[in-house]
Order: C-alpha cells, then sequence, then structure tokens
C-alpha cells in the first residue's frame, strides 16, 4: 500500500517528465501534504491545483520550508546551477530524488554533501501516460522508508523498480531509457517496408503503429514469455516463418540491438565521468 508523504514535496523542474510526475502525484494522492514547483518558466497546468503552489526561483521558497522530498527534474546540464540551492534542506530528513541521466549518486553527494540521502531514478517518456518504468538506486544515507517512498512516487507513473548497485544504471538508461526510441524506429521501419511490399504510405504507418502497440499490450498481458508468442504466431512453412530467418539471422537483429545497448551503456558511462 502507497504510503501519502506527511511533509511537501519540493518539485526542481516542471517540464514534460516533471509534470507527468506531478498529475501521477496528484492523482494517486500521494503528496497529499502538498507540492511546491520550482519552474522559472511557471506551469500554469498546474497553478491553480488544490495543495499545489509555484514558485519561478528558489529564493522564493519559505525560509522555514521542510520538504520530505526534494525532487530534481530538470535538465543534467543545468543541475550544477540548480543543485546547490537545495542543499539547506539535507540536513534534516530529506530525501533527494533525481531523474536526470549521467548524473551520479556521487556528483549529488559533492554539491549537498556526503551525509544527503540521494536516490537516482531512470525513468522512461512512456510515464507521461502513466506507462513508464524506473529503475530506482539509493545511497547508503537513504533509510529502508526513504527509498520506498521513492518508489512509490515514480511508480503513480508506471512500473519502479530498486537496485542497490549504481553500476547498473548505465544499461538501465541505455535499454529502457533509451527503449522508446528503438520502438519508434521499429514503427519506421516497419512502415517504410510496408511501402516498399508496395502498400499505401498512410495504410503502412497506420498497420505498423497498432501492430506494435497491440503486441506490446499482448505481451505485458500475456503470462507466455515472448518468445512463446513468437512461436504462437509463426507457422511452420509460412510467411511469418520467412521474415524470421531474416531477422533472426547471426548477423541481424539480435547482435545489431546488442551492438546498440552495448553504444549507449559506454556513452551512459562518459557522461557519468564527464
Amino acid at each position: 500500500m502507497t504510503e501519502k508523504l506527511s511533509r511537501p514535496l519540493l518539485l526542481i523542474g516542471c517540464g514534460k517528465m516533471g509534470g507527468a510526475m506531478l498529475t501521477g502525484w496528484c492523482e494517486s494522492g500521494i503528496a497529499a501534504a502538498g507540492a511546491i514547483i520550482v519552474e522559472p518558466m511557471g506551469a500554469p497546468d498546474f497553478e491553480n491545483l488544490d495543495g499545489v503552489t509555484v514558485c519561478k526561483d528558489a529564493s522564493e521558497l519559505p525560509s522555514d520550508l521542510d520538504p520530505e522530498v526534494v525532487v530534481f527534474a530538470v535538465k543534467p546540464q543545468q543541475m550544477d546551477s540548480v543543485v546547490p540551492d537545495y542543499a539547506r534542506f539535507a540536513a534534516g530528513g530529506t530525501v533527494f530524488l533525481s531523474i536526470a541521466a549521467g548524473r551520479t549518486i556521487g556528483y549529488f553527494e559533492e554539491k549537498l554533501g556526503t551525509g544527503a540521502a540521494i536516490v537516482r531514478a531512470m525513468p522512461n517518456t512512456p510515464a507521461a501516460i502513466g506507462q513508464g518504468i524506473t529503475v530506482l538506486c539509493p545511497n547508503a544515507n537513504t533509510a529502508a522508508p526513504q527509498a520506498d517512498m521513492c518508489r512509490d512516487l515514480m511508480a503513480a507513473v508506471g512500473e519502479a523498480v530498486v537496485v542497490q548497485d549504481e553500476a547498473l544504471i548505465d544499461a538501465v538508461t541505455a535499454l529502457s531509457g533509451g527503449g522508446p526510441a528503438y520502438v519508434f524506429l521499429l514503427i519506421e521501419c516497419l512502415s517504410e517496408a510496408g511501402v516498399q511490399a508496395g502498400l499505401p504510405a498512410d495504410l503502412a504507418a497506420r498497420l505498423a503503429l497498432v501492430t506494435v502497440a497491440g503486441s506490446g499490450q499482448l505481451a505485458l498481458a500475456s503470462d507466455d514469455a515472448p518468445s512463446t508468442l513468437r512461436e504462437n504466431v509463426t507457422s511452420p512453412g509460412g510467411t511469418t516463418l520467412e521474415a524470421l530467418k531474416v531477422l533472426m539471422a547471426d548477423d541481424a537483429l539480435q547482435p545489431l540491438m546488442t551492438r546498440a545497448i552495448d553504444a549507449a551503456t559506454r556513452r551512459s558511462r562518459e557522461l557519468a565521468g564527464s
């Protein structure tokens, strides 16, 4: 059962991902103690919601504010100028939750103090419709209830998994963080292949989109492994088998995807070290 926050939530950045998370928190009721947004561009979609306060700068925050969690939802390149403004909360029982790619726990400990409770998280863009998946990693200062709370916050926009090994986050970033882009590319490629096979472009695009979306939903709903679902569609000597002979060749889709994930993982490590 999800526990409601007993103290306010402080959200730094309210772009697409920040806004999606806040919507999930408001709908789930987890932020019952109130939410404060710091967003220089304002947050008109949330300004009239009960319990939500919008500030344009950290200097506007009440001096006696004691947030239960501070969520950093700004771009990684903005962190250097943003994070130090919130170091004053590290002395209390506040936990810091970051969704920024390439910013390690060590980075936040350097900015906020080695005693700060920090949880690093990697969500993906389907969180915008409540269908995301997030992997979280707490540091040694984070108490179990704080880690659970951060997991519950991210579960409001999809699934959430906690790991203890931060080294896994680079591969998570490569697989699920970038994964939506790979799926969108698959839709594009299927559509173009349909056009090359003689289908009208609009029909090919629709067939590709709904086929990928429906297959994903079927895989989620089924107790069968994806390999079993694939076999169920593949008739001996049929058309699907001929296509799979191409896609499952030794130099085809699996080694290509493995190289792609490896490249993204290496880049994530490079960014974390920069």
